[in-house]
């Protein structure tokens, strides 16, 4: 059975200004998505499922899910605010859903087999799903994920801060611990945290999560099992997040979950800041130029 991609694709994009997910980065049109969905199709991927907001379906399915239609099986999943569990209900303070692990719940109800999760506004590079598709078209033990990891200089922004999931590693190669820091910003040393509890400095060639990752189904199970008591310690913070990494990271420090750690040759890039665009058109065409991909992809 091949792996589904799933796309989370529920946020505008508001530090950018606009619908990112659907702007032009390629030299025939070509989106961001375009290239994940390229890439995910011949590294042998059978379903994209887009994680969306129901308000922007019609734009989806028009501008989006009708390029693939005769490519891949399309199928849609969405997050709302108040897709809570039984019990619990929207705190009136409360304006956005609940963070990247709350996105992948959404999905829950379409996904039926071992499935990538990306962000939609993230250029991951063809070896990068290369070594996740096949990773997922193998057998694994049950709460045997992936992560593909990327080196922290080459995921940062000229323009602001990121945020990103800092790997520590075992001998194995194995994710040992997961931090999500969202304050990183680019320094002539490599980068920094300035965060609440100070500044916290790094050389830059650490592996990082970008949010490419590679589950089974069982994930939704744990997911389920976990959002209450993210609720119950957070529901009433308007603007607390539920990080996937959060739920990656207490999985391993409890012995329930392993997660090989894909080192990968591609280039990440993304559009952030609308000032990272002209980046990402002038790294898409210098691959274009290379063979990597053709003028126009579809």
């Amino acid at each position: 059975m091949k792996p589904t991609l799933v796309i989370l694709a529920a946020g505008m994009g508001s530090r950018y200004g606009g619908l990112k997910q659907l702007d032009p980065v390629g030299p025939s049109g070509e989106t961001i998505l375009d290239y994940s969905i390229y890439d995910a199709i011949r590294a042998g991927f059978g379903q994209v499922v887009f994680v969306i907001r129901h308000d922007m379906e019609d734009a989806f399915r028009e501008c989006v899910g009708s390029k693939y239609a005769d490519k891949i099986s399309v199928a849609y999943a969405f997050q709302s605010l108040d897709d809570l569990p039984p019990g619990f209900s929207v705190p009136p303070e409360r304006a956005k859903p609940w963070g990247t692990a709350h996105a992948i719940r959404a999905a829950r109800k379409v996904v039926n087999t071992p499935f990538a999760a990306i962000n939609a506004d993230d250029f991951y590079g063809r070896d990068a799903f290369a070594q996740l598709g096949a990773f997922l078209s193998q057998s694994q033990p049950a709460f045997h994920f992936a992560m593909v990891g990327y080196l922290l200089k080459q995921t940062l922004s000229d323009n602001g801060s990121v945020a990103r999931g800092i790997c520590e590693l075992d001998d194995r190669h194995c994710l040992r611990h997961v931090r999500e820091l969202t304050k990183l910003v680019r320094t002539p040393e490599g980068a920094e945290n300035q965060g609440a509890d100070g500044v916290e400095k790094f050389t830059g060639e650490e592996r990082v999560s970008m949010n490419l990752w590679g589950f089974g189904t069982e994930l939704f199970e744990a997911l389920e099992t976990r959002f209450p008591e993210f609720l119950r310690n957070h529901a009433n913070e308007p603007k607390a997040e539920w990080y996937i990494p959060f739920v990656v990271d207490e999985l391993i420090q409890e012995g329930k979950a392993t997660v090989s750690v894909l080192p990968t040759a591609s280039s990440w890039f993304g559009v952030t800041y609308r000032e990272d665009k002209p980046f990402v058109v002038a790294s898409i065409q210098q691959l274009v130029d290379a063979g990597e991909y053709p003028v126009r992809l579809w």
